[in-house]
């Protein structure tokens, strides 16, 4: 069994290399940060890991890469699109167009292409699994996550989309939804600002990348007659928005 995770040198995707590997499985460990790529596979074993570095935003090159994978890990069985961003909190108003950019080139065309990639494979051997890493924030809208959330709502309606496609097929979908974990995320949304990104996490416990790894093994884990469709998962101290409202006074 061969698994393939995007985003694979921090956090989630780290995760699940680590733990995809104990459970047996080979690796495509796939990431832009070459010596943190070539890190992970020293520990996991670079026998059964293929470090490869690549930016899932350039289609050319990613399926120039999966079109020559060795032999020895060409029959993926899982596909683990867990490369994403969310970058600053500004309002709408005030954001960075290059930040809006980045987030829909990563979060939701770097998925599409990994997918497309991948995809035709596994209809011909009519088995695999692809896990799409979707957010609570593709449901849930909050001040400053305005493109971010929108390219999460992508990935959920996506994921369902997919499902529409496979049906009649052995291949199977699940969009993991995870709120609030303590992984690079707040430090890439801050621009590395680590006071900031601590702050998020202070004076509660967030989720953390081994509990959304261990989720992901447990929905590929089920029979073969069961998809898990979608998983939400949250800390226990986070909630959901409340509306809000604007107390500038009456309007005449």
């Amino acid at each position: 069994m061969i698994v393939l995770i995007t985003g694979a040198t921090s956090g989630i995707g780290k995760s699940c290399a680590e733990l995809f590997s104990k459970k047996g499985y080979k690796t495509i460990l796939i990431g832009r940060r070459r010596n943190r790529l070539l890190s992970l596979s020293k520990k996991i074993g670079v026998k059964k890991s293929l470090p490869v570095q690549l930016d899932v935003r350039n289609k050319k090159d990613v399926f120039k890469t999966i079109s020559n994978l060795p032999k020895s890990f060409k029959k993926i069985s899982i596909l683990i699109n867990n490369a994403g961003l969310a970058w600053g909190l500004e309002a709408a108003h005030l954001a960075n167009i290059k930040k809006w950019e980045t987030m829909i080139d990563t979060n939701c065309k770097g998925l599409v292409y990994m997918t497309r990639a991948i995809l035709p494979d596994f209809i011909r051997r009519n088995s695999g699994h692809i896990i799409n890493i979707g957010s609570v924030a593709g449901t849930y809208p909050y001040s400053g996550g305005n493109v971010y959330g929108g390219t999460k709502a992508f990935v959920k309606q996506f994921s369902l989309g997919l499902k529409s496609d496979l049906l009649g097929t052995k291949v199977k979908i699940t969009n993991i939804e995870p709120g609030m974990a303590n992984t690079e995320f707040s430090l890439v949304r801050y621009s590395g600002n680590k006071k900031k990104a601590k702050d998020v996490y202070k004076n509660m416990t967030p989720l953390t990348a081994k509990d959304i790894a261990d989720t992901i093994f447990w929905a590929i884990d089920r029979p073969p007659h069961v998809n898990i469709n979608r998983i939400e998962l949250m800390p226990l101290q986070q909630g959901f928005n409340f509306f809000a409202i604007s107390r500038t006074g009456k309007i005449k």
